[in-house]
């Protein structure tokens, strides 16, 4: 990849070989690829391009003030197609996605991988360029009809015409009842025409769009044999086919059925019937009603994918609130659905909370408190990320994080005490920084406990949340509590799993319920184990 980084009066070319790079503003304890220092209104972790099926895609990751593509906000919006010239603005920094050496053209026409993308122009009426005639491009009649107008001419144009008008329908809800109409006039011999999709789930064939002069019971047999044998045919009563059951009582007497092809797979089939015994379907039938399942099979599949990517891309969107990238990948399982199960297990809770934030807030604008909570978020998620942590759903003045979950991981203990450590670094980092800024600043009491716990997914739809339930959690927000700004306090627990990692000293600490509580103030990283 070839992008330009524009940030005020300085520009600089960066290239890579990757195929999917994070942008952001690099530090020593969370390096990013694409480092966009010294902008400051740049989050620390802010978004992230690739390339997937020689396309490039680009989407927010939670920032703080959001991520325009070609001046529209994309935050929160999931993935979103890039192509070249594309204008993104991070913070007060543009990017631009450049093309790279193309290479001489031979006379022949070439595949190109990734593609070649034409650069955006202005639009006509601001160019200058004239233009003579323009049409609705979702309303013209794609081909008119010349001659005559025989029956071999109309027939022609109708098969012309069916890309065009799959293509003007923007939902399964739409197209359905479209391919039927244009069956209707394919076929008009016919008293009856269906079409029944596949439920890849249930194997169920369900009806999802019919019209009829003369209503006929359908029959799933005849409908399952177009399927089972990838063929299209013309099938009359007295056939070599059994009559018993739905057929026999169907009323069918003559019947054209066609199976909706994608890629060797069999999405569902569709179909012409008629009562009439004399009523005659021709071999030319059979073919038209092969062109119009290949061309309907195709509008289905390209609906379904978009249906998927979107459900995709919006629980990816939710996912990426609380998890790496990476481990948000691994969450999404076919379909792009979550795998919504509940697990008991042992766990490390971290709580952060900042020390006298209700003070604070009181005395400041709505938008300098909801500014600085984000500042010190897009500082500490990322620590949480690195070191396998996950984010849950805890208050606006403070971080809950879980190690150990959704993922096992043997070291939770040892990962959560280390990701507390480097928070408290980077949030110190960060409060000299706004010092300096002349802005408020504030400090972390961070409280670690271990325990079992019932962790998963609740919510309805792609709203859902991951969610810890178990003492462990009160617990965490206790020694959080007790700890003051700038310090680390983990439990008893804890302290057996990582006393050889950290220097530490016990001390009490006083709860308002239960009493003392001994606990382990952190010191110090021992060496060769610094966050």
């Amino acid at each position: 990849m070839l992008i330009t980084c524009l940030y005020r009066d300085s520009q600089k070319v960066w290239e890579t070989y990757e195929t999917e790079v994070v942008f952001g503003r690099s530090e020593e304890k969370l390096p990013i690829i694409l480092d966009l220092s010294p902008d400051q209104r740049v989050s620390r972790m802010h978004g992230r391009i690739w390339q997937e099926q020689g396309l490039h895609w680009i989407e927010d990751l939670n920032s703080s003030r959001g991520t325009q593509l070609n001046g529209v906000e994309i935050k929160g919006r999931g993935k979103q197609q890039l192509n070249l010239g594309d204008t993104v603005q991070a913070g007060q920094t543009i990017l631009r996605l450049e093309p790279g050496d193309s290479g001489s053209f031979a006379s022949h026409t070439n595949y190109l991988e990734h593609g070649t993308f034409l650069l955006p122009e202005k639009h006509h009426a601001e160019s200058g360029v004239a233009i003579a005639k323009d049409v609705d491009a979702t309303a013209v009649d794609p081909m008119p009809l010349y001659g005559n107008g025989d029956t071999a001419s109309r027939r022609l144009k109708m098969v012309c015409d069916l890309p065009f008008h799959f293509a003007t329908k923007t939902s399964l809800k739409t197209l359905l009842p479209a391919i039927v109409d244009q069956l209707v006039d394919v076929i008009p011999s016919g008293e009856s025409w269906a079409l029944v999709l596949r439920d890849p789930e249930t194997d169920a064939l369900l009806l999802k769009a019919y019209h009829y002069v003369q209503k006929i019971y359908l029959s799933e047999t005849l409908f399952r044999r177009a399927m089972t044998e990838r063929k299209a045919f013309l099938w009359k009563k007295g056939a070599d086919i059994d009559v018993s059951g739905s057929i026999a009582q169907s009323g069918i007497e003559m019947g054209l059925y066609a199976p909706l092809l994608w890629q060797g797979e069999a999405l569902g089939a569709i179909c012409a019937a008629t009562r009439n015994a004399q009523a005659t379907f021709s071999d030319d039938d059979v073919k038209l009603l092969v062109v119009v399942s290949q061309y309907a099979a195709m509008a289905v599949a390209t609906h379904r994918l978009q249906e998927k990517l979107q459900r995709e891309s919006a629980a990816k969107a939710n996912l990426l609130r609380q998890f790496s990238p990476k481990v948000a990948s691994q969450l999404l399982v076919r379909h792009g659905r979550l795998r919504l199960v509940g697990r008991r297990s042992e766990v490390s809770i971290l709580n952060a909370d900042i020390r006298g934030f209700t003070e604070l807030a009181r005395e400041m604008e709505p938008d300098d408190v909801i500014a600085m909570i984000n500042d010190y978020l897009n500082v500490l998620v990322p620590v949480i990320f690195a070191h396998h942590g996950t984010v849950g759903k805890s208050p606006g003045d403070g971080i809950l994080a879980i190690f150990g979950s959704p993922e096992p991981d043997t070291k939770h203990h040892e990962n959560a005490v280390l990701a507390a450590a480097a928070m408290q670094l980077a949030a110190a980092k960060l409060s000299d920084d706004r010092q300096h800024r002349g802005v408020p600043q504030r400090s972390f009491g961070v409280g670690i406990h271990c325990g079992e716990v019932v962790h998963g997914f609740v919510g309805i739809s792609d709203r859902t949340e991951f969610t810890v339930i178990g003492d462990a959690v009160n617990s965490a927000a206790r020694y959080s509590s007790a700890a003051a700004a700038g310090q680390i306090l983990i439990s008893p627990e804890v302290h057996e799993h990582v006393w050889r990692v950290v220097e530490a000293e016990q001390v009490r600490v006083a709860t308002k319920h239960e009493g003392d509580l001994v606990a382990y103030r952190i010191n110090r990283v021992k060496e060769n184990h610094h966050p």
